[in-house]
């Protein structure tokens, strides 16, 4: 990919923030009614995170690098747990990574896809509890 002078043609901060735009946020207080809902939580950061900082209970993990193949139902390595008309709701630390994993499954086809507003962090903040393990 060229760029001219040295800029992309989008940064990682305008992908997340345009991914935020097109999105619904869930804040923590919203989350658990979520899931007594039916909604299904996924936690899409590297698994050494989840051994450094916990999880939140009854989350799907899903590392970012594999989500587009679990939640493909055509691929081989696609998991039940992805259903394109389930609701989706989406984590990570922050937000930023779970933004962009959320726009790449919209643009999949699915269609209820929202994330956990400030990610984990603002879930531990909120002093909800955290499975370590």
């Amino acid at each position: 990919m060229s760029t001219q002078s040295g800029r992309l043609r989008q940064t990682a901060a305008e992908m997340v923030a345009e991914a935020l735009r097109r999105l619904v946020s869930v804040t923590p207080q919203e989350l658990s009614k979520e899931l007594v809902e039916g909604a299904v939580l996924v936690d899409v950061r590297e698994e050494d995170e989840l051994h450094a900082w916990g999880w939140i209970r009854d989350s799907v993990w899903a590392p970012r690098g594999m989500l587009e193949f679990w939640a493909d139902p055509s691929d081989r390595r696609h998991r039940i747990e992805f259903d394109p008309d389930r609701r989706l709701i989406l984590y990570c630390s922050t937000g930023e990574r779970s933004a962009i994993a959320a726009a790449t499954l919209r643009s999949m086809g699915y269609r209820d896809v929202s994330v956990l507003d400030g990610g984990i962090e603002a879930w531990k903040r909120e002093s909800l509890p955290v499975e370590m393990p």
